[in-house]
Order: structure tokens, then C-alpha cells, then sequence
């Protein structure tokens, strides 16, 4: 079986790729700029892109479900364009999914968040087809690798985690 792709979206990209690189099943992470009207976006020039990061991962080892378990843990989904004190239609939240599949997934899970009750409001988490992919510059990859102490407002909480759907 052979490796999948998911490009996701929930505010400033390094504390992203920071936490889901570690993830079981995650092969490779790089963070890039996605859903917008910019060809070639930069960090300088972006348009109307998210900040996002491109996923490759072992179908095999984990689920895109499961990257989306994790994805919502990580950020929150209920805040338009802002994470932390990021503000901007750059740092929201949004899926761009690459297939039927995923597309599914994503909805299912989006409600499966909003039925929790666990999140402090409603998912407003875009799920939008995904387009073009365009990779940030280098020093805005592995960024918090390279400097452990540098800016995130990403951290995993512990609270937010969907209870385990049984299968009928």
C-alpha cells in the first residue's frame, strides 16, 4: 500500500509540523501555503492562503481520521481565522481534502466534534477541495526543530480527545 497525502490548515504552520510530525504513521511533513488565490505564495505574499501543512503518511500505521482526531486536539477548531494571537483568514482552520474519502471523513468528523460537547464552541473548520500546495521557504520549515523555543500556540490538550466510535 502506498503512502497517502493530507494538507491541513489551523493557524501558524510551525507548532503544526512540530506536533504532527511525531505522530505514529507520519512519514513526512512540510509546511507550505494552500486554499488561496496566490500563485507562488510566499510568506511576504500569500493572498487569501492559509499557512498549511502537507501530510505524507503510512496508511498502514494510522488513519486520516486519526489525523483528524489529532488535528483537533491541537488546535481550536472553533475560532475563525485566529489561533492564539494570530489573526487572519491566513491562520484558519480548514481541510483540504484530496478525495470522496477524505471529503467524508472530514464532515464525520467535524460532527462527531460538534457532538461532543468537548470544544469550547462550533467547528468553522473549512472543507474544501485541495489545490494547489505551494512550499514555504526554508526557514519556515522544521522551523521549532531548529529553535525549540521558538513562538507556537499549538499544544496537545488533553481534554479534547473523541471518545472511540464503536463500529455497528
Amino acid at each position: 500500500m502506498s503512502n497517502e497525502r493530507a494538507v491541513l490548515a489551523g493557524g501558524c504552520f510551525w507548532g503544526m509540523q512540530d506536533l504532527i510530525r511525531r505522530q505514529e504513521g507520519v512519514v513526512a511533513t512540510r509546511v507550505g501555503y494552500s486554499g488561496g488565490d496566490v500563485p507562488n505564495a510566499t510568506y511576504r505574499n500569500h493572498g487569501t492562503h492559509a499557512e498549511a501543512i502537507e501530510i505524507t503518511f503510512d496508511p498502514s500505521r494510522t488513519s486520516f481520521r486519526r489525523m483528524l482526531e489529532f488535528f483537533f486536539q491541537i488546535h481550536d477548531p472553533s475560532t475563525p481565522n485566529r489561533q492564539g494571537n494570530d489573526r487572519g483568514s491566513g491562520y484558519r482552520s480548514a481541510i483540504f481534502y484530496v478525495d470522496d474519502d477524505q471529503r467524508r471523513v472530514a464532515e464525520d468528523t467535524i460532527a462527531d466534534v460538534d457532538a461532543s460537547g468537548l470544544w469550547p464552541g462550533k467547528v468553522v473548520t473549512e472543507v474544501a477541495p485541495v489545490g494547489p500546495f505551494w512550499e514555504a521557504e526554508p526557514e519556515h520549515q522544521d522551523y521549532l526543530e531548529r529553535r525549540p523555543d521558538g513562538y507556537t500556540c499549538h499544544f496537545v490538550r488533553p481534554n479534547w480527545t473523541l471518545p472511540v466510535r464503536v463500529e455497528a
